[in-house]
């Protein structure tokens, strides 16, 4: 059997995958099986920062490999200590729990913040209000969080204690405050896996203003929107907010599996002792791939992502075939007249490797995509759109 046949007969059929195989790659291009290469312009859905097999990357791994590859969380490892200090002196947070994904960082921002509300304001304080359309992973607990009804339908029952409400309704997100209690906000910034939708500036602050009166915990996910992908470190400092809890994964470590939850003033001292715990998170490994990731990501690196970015919309605004275009920094969506997914399969023939999200085109290439390759997608992309 090939390699397709083998997926299909021995591998659980959740995923509806392009027909092609990947064998290689080398910054922002990719080769499949039969040497065609192409543009990768979704970068494992915000994975690869700094593409593939990309060098600082590479040596940063490959010398971690070397000396230890996994140790327990009974012992320390100094690539686990580096990162957490990078992430607090980057952000102002105090303290970072380590995981393995995005679903995971915000299954321990919820256990945080339960336990902080439980013992802060009474046992029944544990409601989590997050918004409509948004996504924030697929265990039960975290589908609970997700404001998308149909991700829901197959797997009741779903943790209880979660409520979704519309981006940008306060007059909502106020009365379930008054018919719960509230522990915490949970929203994205951008609602990626909605549609590449921002939430307003206005709800943002009005939100954090909120929380911050009623003692509510103010969390934003940051799974796919952290870690440069918007032109900032995190999408929230677009915004001017001050998070208790930020979750973040994906781009963070470049390609190896790595969650982080990140924990401000209010909350740094609540997880204690024996409350949570991860085999592999921490893993010095995967955290010394992140370093290589986070200490390039200065300020003239996110200038040259917001460059890209600008370009990226002036090419796409007011195009044909092009309705709208949505997103910050290297996180676009493209609503288009064709159908998304139409679009995607044109532009893979032509070489280049898009993603969908709702009915929209997504794009999410690596944050160091040379500016010559992105030229040449974003024609490929303005064909396939105008056809």
């Amino acid at each position: 059997m090939n390699t397709v046949e083998k997926d299909q007969t021995y591998i659980a059929g959740t995923y509806n995958r392009f027909p092609v195989e990947i064998v290689s790659g080398s910054g922002s291009l990719v080769t499949d099986v039969d040497q065609k290469q192409y543009i990768d312009m979704g970068s494992g859905i915000g994975v690869t920062s700094f593409g593939i097999a990309d060098t600082v990357w590479q040596n940063a791994v490959t010398e971690q490999m070397a000396k230890v590859q996994h140790m327990s969380n009974l012992y320390y490892t100094q690539p686990c200590a580096d990162l957490a200090a990078i992430l607090c002196e980057k952000t102002g947070m105090k303290k970072v729990f380590f995981s393995n994904s995005g679903a995971e960082s915000n299954e321990c921002a919820v256990k945080v913040a339960r336990k902080y509300a439980s013992e802060k304001h009474g046992t029944d304080c544990y409601t989590i209000v997050t918004l409509k359309n948004s996504f924030h992973g697929r265990t039960l607990t975290t589908l609970a969080a997700t404001g998308q009804d149909h991700y829901h339908e197959l797997f009741q029952p779903l943790t209880p204690g979660f409520v979704s409400v519309d981006a940008g309704d306060m007059a909502a997100l106020k009365s379930v405050c008054q018919e719960y209690k509230v522990a915490a906000v949970l929203i994205e910034c951008i609602q990626g896996e909605g549609g590449v939708v921002p939430v307003s500036s206005e709800f943002a602050q009005a939100l954090q203003q909120f929380c911050r009166e009623k003692d509510i915990l103010l969390m934003v996910d940051e799974v796919q929107t952290g870690n440069g992908r918007t032109g900032k470190l995190y999408a929230y400092m677009h915004y001017g907010l001050t998070p208790d809890i930020v979750s973040t994964a994906k781009g963070l470590a470049g390609g190896l599996p790595l969650g982080a939850t990140l924990l401000g003033e209010k909350v740094e001292h609540v997880l204690g002792f024996g409350d949570h715990g991860s085999t592999f998170g921490g893993n010095p490994v995967c955290c010394a791939a992140a370093i290589s990731i986070l200490k390039r990501l200065d300020d003239a690196f996110m200038a040259e992502v917001q460059a890209k970015s600008d370009f990226l919309f002036d090419s796409f605004q007011g195009a044909k075939g092009i309705e709208s275009v949505s997103g910050l920094g290297l996180m676009i969506g493209l609503k288009t007249a064709r159908p998304a997914a139409d679009v995607v399969g044109e532009c893979m023939k032509n070489g280049v490797l898009c993603l969908t999200a709702k009915n929209k085109v997504r794009l999410l290439p690596a944050l160091n995509i040379p500016m010559d390759l992105l030229r040449q997608a974003v024609a490929v992309l303005l064909k396939a759109c105008a056809e």
